[in-house]
């Protein structure tokens, strides 16, 4: 212990915090396995999950370890163009908002554990069902595998190599295995409760630590106009893509050849689009089955998601990646401005290329949370337990979900009916050992395939919002139609990502056509077939007027407050057209000239302003929805 501490007290520091992590992970395993008695118990908590137990849950799990570790190395390539990504705090709930009360009163009218039970039931398809058992198996396996490999990476970088990336993947992985396993989402649960104050506090934290190392927002003020000047990569409009989006649109075969950058308006908005598709994904409809209530979906999906997630995203996450220009990643600002830079990540000058950072972008946080260690050493250890509960979070859920749905969708139902309690408990499992094993034989894969794989994931989430709209809202979509769109939507998500370009070798149009997220060009496909379908076909409408009316008697819009359902279509139109989508352009410019630095305000380009007041009026477009028409 002593040459330990001697040697490395980082280390050492993490392993304590690590101890003590996983000993409160563990404690709930056991906790959730004297507790789980029936199927029903272990699969779905007994549907008696509390209020602050399904905020906090369904907070973790909507934020990744993505979120934490990708996120702001991402705005330091793209800068705040990108930095809209973070308003996925505001369109992921808004999933929620839609769909989570109303699948929550079927589920427990009618005693559904999954989703593919429930609809395979309203819709009287069993190919359904199987296709929901494969969306989530498409979501879980790359996601985990993102999360599990980027945990191994995390380790290797801030044990300086102590701990290679394969052997930290396995070990991390085998740790979330035995707690998941054993006590079912209930444990899952609870866990979150820890884990979604960690990933919170911890992102705060390292935003912290990244404007004490650069000198403060005046600092990192100073420092964002010198890269609009010397920014070597410019927008059609000749603007650094730092402070300005490069256009509504563009007109390119190749989404990733965009000018000036991809995130164009219509790719913002069609990337908060494909983020959707988390809380519309088979395993979050499982949180919505679990709780006791619906009462705590609308104060997380508002108030914790919306506002307080939200402003952490905005602020500190971009005040992360902006900083990483001013402590040495920027071999720009090395060169042009060495009096503004902090040389403490600096690399050698091979070139005024603004994307170097050694070991990619994706390093920066890792890099962060390094830099704070040599201050603080124990900083290391907390920092990095708390990104690692951000991606355990989100692996923990999707492990427990897809083991639930495999065991009773496909073991149940097919293989073993009638099985007993103990034989499913038993088999959920092993099912979850099998996801998990799966998630790591494709992480083992090359990270370019895993990243591609894991981009598809959340596009392969959102096709099933067809499926749920007919079950929520719109009786007219028959099963027909929406299997046909499901599928034609999971094909067209496909051809148009960068899976069709790069392993299919599809250049008829490239990936991410006219700067449009695949997510987009899926969900479009998928509506339009399942409304077409649905126009020449027909099926059983007693049993849609069953639930349609419970629903109508349970989750109506008050007559005194229809008049808001215009003025609802009316403003998000307008968030996501003008706001976050091609009209985002407006916002380069309107407070001051991204060009001029004297004429921002504050300190902050037109762009920086126009990103706070999507998220404000994200937030207003939340509370109507959820608490105005009374969605939530």
């Amino acid at each position: 212990m002593t040459d330990t501490l001697a040697i490395a007290p980082k280390v050492t520091w993490l392993f304590i915090f690590l101890i003590l992590y996983w000993s409160y992970c563990i404690f709930w395993g056991v906790r959730g396995a004297t507790r789980a008695r029936s199927g029903r118990d272990y699969f779905l908590a007994g549907g008696t999950l509390p209020f602050w137990v399904i905020i906090l849950a369904t907070t973790a799990t909507s934020f990744s370890g993505w979120t934490f570790l990708s996120h702001p190395g991402q705005i330091f390539q793209d800068g705040l163009p990108y930095a809209f990504a973070g308003l996925y705090a505001i369109t992921i709930p808004l999933t929620g908002v839609l769909f989570l009360k109303r699948q929550w009163l079927v589920g427990r009218h009618w005693g559904f554990i999954t989703p593919g039970e429930m609809l395979a039931w309203y819709y009287r398809s069993e190919v359904l069902r199987l296709l929901t058992v494969l969306v989530a198996l498409f979501f879980s396996v790359p996601y985990l595998g993102l999360q599990l490999k980027a945990a191994g990476f995390l380790f290797s970088v801030v044990t300086d190599g102590l701990v290679g990336i394969e052997f930290g993947m396995w070990v991390l992985s085998m740790v979330v295995i035995s707690y998941v396993a054993t006590g079912g989402l209930r444990t899952v649960a609870y866990v979150s409760l820890l884990q979604a104050l960690l990933l919170a506090v911890g992102i705060v934290a390292i935003g912290g630590v990244a404007l004490w190392l650069v000198g403060g927002w005046e600092q990192l003020a100073r420092g964002l106009e010198a890269l609009a000047l010397y920014d070597p990569l410019r927008t059609p409009e000749d603007h650094s893509h730092l402070v300005a989006i490069p256009g509504a649109i563009q007109w390119v075969p190749d989404g990733s050849g965009a000018i000036g950058g991809s995130w164009t308006g219509a790719m913002i908005m069609t990337y908060l689009l494909a983020l959707m598709g988390i809380q519309s994904s088979p395993a979050f409809s499982m949180w919505a089955l679990a709780a006791r209530s619906p009462a705590a979906f609308g104060v997380q999906q508002v108030w914790v998601s919306g506002l307080v997630m939200g402003l952490i995203l905005v602020v500190f996450s971009t005040a992360q990646g902006l900083a990483g220009h001013l402590l040495g990643a920027n071999p720009v600002m090395l060169f042009h401005r060495p009096d503004l830079v902090e040389p403490l990540m600096a690399v050698e000058l091979e070139g005024l290329d603004i994307r170097v950072l050694e070991g990619g972008y994706e390093t920066l946080v890792a890099r962060l949370i390094n830099l704070a260690g040599m201050a603080y050493p124990w900083s290391v250890g907390l920092l990095t337990i708390c990104a690692l509960a951000a991606m355990e979070s989100t692996a923990s859920a999707y492990m427990a979900t897809a083991g639930a749905m495999l065991t009773r969708d496909v073991l149940r139902r097919y293989l073993l009916p009638g099985c007993s309690t103990r034989a499913q408990k038993f088999a959920g499992r092993l099912a979850v050992t099998g996801v998990v094993v799966l998630a790591l034989l494709v992480a083992g894969a090359s990270t370019d395939a895993l990243v591609l794989l894991g981009g598809l994931a959340v596009s392969y989430g959102l096709q099933m919002w067809p499926a749920l709209i007919g079950l929520c809202y719109w009786s007219f979509l028959t099963r027909q139609g929406v299997v046909a769109g499901l599928v034609t939507g999971l094909v067209a998500v496909t051809l148009t990502g960068p899976v069709a370009h790069q392993w299919l070798g599809i250049d008829a149009w490239g990936r991410w056509p006219l700067t449009i997220h695949s997510a987009g060009w899926g969900l479009a496909c998928n509506l339009l077939v399942a409304v077409l379908v649905s126009g020449i076909t027909v099926d059983e409408p007693a049993r849609k007027a069953e639930v349609h009316g419970f629903i109508h008697r349970h989750a109506a819009v008050v007559p005194q407050r229809r008049w808001l359902i215009p003025l609802a279509w009316l403003a998000a139109g307008l968030w996501f057209g003008l706001l976050v989508g091609p009209g985002a352009v407006i916002g380069n410019d309107l407070l001051g000239s991204p060009d001029d630095p004297s004429d921002w305000l504050l300190g902050l380009p037109s762009l920086g302003w126009w990103l706070l007041l999507a998220w404000a009026l994200g937030v207003g477009l939340l509370w109507l929805l959820a608490y105005g028409l009374g969605l939530s």
